[in-house]
């Protein structure tokens, strides 16, 4: 009786919690007071940790609102809630949130970190998904078509026998895919009715081709879960913040670029012609489509050395070569010169298109000598000379400071014919054979072709030391992705 009684209680107290709880557009909207109170009694809460002078935040929030209100209408269990993580410090300082939005999943009282979308859609994909099984059992067309009418993208397997290897990949990729809904058909009957074969995949979407089928001949979980990604993507896609997080956390590592301008019609004047180009290649390289007069795109112009005058225009980039980008070798945007662009660009033919300034005619002129991309290496790699390379960043603050003493340390070897105090910045110039990924480095290049990277105080007698010494007791510079960050570091370029 006492158990009976505690049991009604919780269920009051709970009910009691929901009607006190503030919400906005459908989403609960939490405090440090209630936080905990509502984690324990839902078993399902997605919360968003934000700052109301967060853009992306503001970007996420009609989307999430979205999100809340179809999972009402659907009577889940799953509640989606927010926190202002201004006023709220003590629960984002518990929940080591370190950027806006962070967002984090409460299941049964276990944190799991979100990594799905950010449209309505992906969100309330990945909560079903992480909270129920893989793949939902169909049992009839009618629920098959309610379930492609109610989601952009459905995946269906048509199995009759659930425990094939072909079955068993189907629902391995079903439960490592997060973002898509995953269906399975048992019935032959059903799925005859819905066009299928015993064993098929069908991928159904809202978008393009309503209905694609997995025709390769090789089926594995890696295969179908690229195959996957590739179908529910738009042939061209459009890059915005929604976007992002799927065309860079993605199975494609290969990006086709096009840069187009909306207000001058270019996305009508281009797409329809780029699209079978675009398709031909889907599986190896993602289209991209950037609209250039969006402000917060002008940064992915810089990062090309673009300018606006360049536009329309096509660039690619290699995620995985270290963001390698490419250049076409015609300025003209049509189906031709893209297809011969992406072509060359797999024969291995195409060469990096690497940034650099124009060549300042004193470079030389005062004790620092500029450096840059077209100079760099006729001066560095002189074998009479050695070389001091300070790499910087106009914006890095550290760099800034470091000015007047660098610019002793060039007055300090001016008359020295054996030295050379050099600058680069390495925003606008890129060098094949050298990364950095931090400002400001300070690289060594000794008569004898070693480079030493230098890690001492920023002083000058420290610095003239470690010149007159040839790096004395440095280590030679290691290899890129083993060279370890100092003081600002770059920031990782993203579209």
């Amino acid at each position: 009786m006492r158990a009976l009684l505690l049991t009604v209680a919780i269920a009051l107290l709970g009910v009691a919690l929901a009607d006190d709880i503030p919400t906005e557009d459908n989403v609960l909207v939490l405090s440090k007071p209630i936080f905990d109170d509502v984690i324990s009694s839902n078993d399902y809460v997605l919360v968003e940790f934000y700052a109301p002078w967060c853009g992306h935040c503001k970007s996420l929030a009609p989307e999430y609102a979205k999100a809340a209100t179809k999972l009402l209408a659907e009577e889940s269990p799953i509640k989606l809630a927010k926190v202002d993580a201004t006023q709220e410090q003590d629960l984002a300082e518990f929940y080591k949130v370190k950027g806006y939005p962070t967002l984090i999943f409460f299941k049964k009282g276990s944190t799991v970190d979100y990594s799905g979308g950010r449209q309505a859609d992906d969100i309330v994909a990945w909560l079903k998904k992480k909270t129920g099984p893989p793949a939902i059992e169909v049992t009839s067309a009618e629920q098959a078509k309610q379930l492609t009418s109610e989601n952009p993208v459905a995946v269906f397997g048509f199995f009759p026998d659930q425990t094939s290897d072909r079955a068993v990949s189907f629902l391995n990729t079903a439960s490592s895919v997060d973002d898509q809904l995953f269906a399975i058909v048992t019935d032959e009957k059903v799925a005859a009715e819905l066009g299928a074969q015993p064993d098929d995949v069908v991928l159904f979407k809202n978008f393009e081709d309503p209905k694609v089928k997995y025709e390769a001949a090789e089926f594995s979980e890696e295969l179908l879960k690229t195959w996957v990604f590739v179908q529910s993507m738009p042939t061209i896609v459009e890059f915005s913040h929604e976007t992002a997080s799927k065309i860079f956390g993605g199975q494609i590592k290969y990006h086709l670029l096009l840069f187009l301008s909306k207000k001058n019609g270019d996305f009508e004047k281009y797409l329809d012609e780029l699209k079978p180009v675009a398709k031909n290649y889907r599986d190896k390289i993602m289209s991209v489509a950037i609209d250039t007069d969006e402000d917060d795109h002008q940064r992915i112009l810089e990062f090309f050395g673009m300018k606006k005058e360049e536009v329309p225009s096509a660039r690619l980039i290699a995620l995985e070569q270290d963001m390698a980008k490419y250049k076409p070798a015609s300025d003209e945007l049509n189906a031709n010169t893209v297809e011969e662009f992406v072509q060359s660009f797999f024969a291995g033919t195409l060469k990096q298109h690497l940034l650099s300034e124009t060549l300042p005619e004193d470079w030389a002129a005062k004790p620092v000598k500029v450096l840059v991309a077209t100079n760099f290496d006729e001066v560095v790699f002189d074998s009479n000379k050695k070389v001091l390379v300070e790499f910087y960043a106009p914006w890095c603050g550290h760099c800034k400071q470091l000015v007047p003493m660098y610019e002793k340390l060039g007055e300090h070897f001016e008359k020295d014919d054996d030295v050379v105090i050099a600058k680069i910045d390495a925003t606008a110039n890129e060098l094949e054979h050298t990364k950095v990924t931090s400002f400001p480095t300070i690289k060594l290049y000794t008569k004898d072709n070693q480079v030493r990277e230098y890690n001492g105080e920023r002083t000058l007698a420290a610095l003239t030391k470690f010149v007159e010494t040839d790096g004395e007791g440095a280590e030679p510079v290691p290899s890129v992705s083993e060279e370890e960050e100092d003081d600002e570091a770059a920031p990782r370029d993203e579209l």
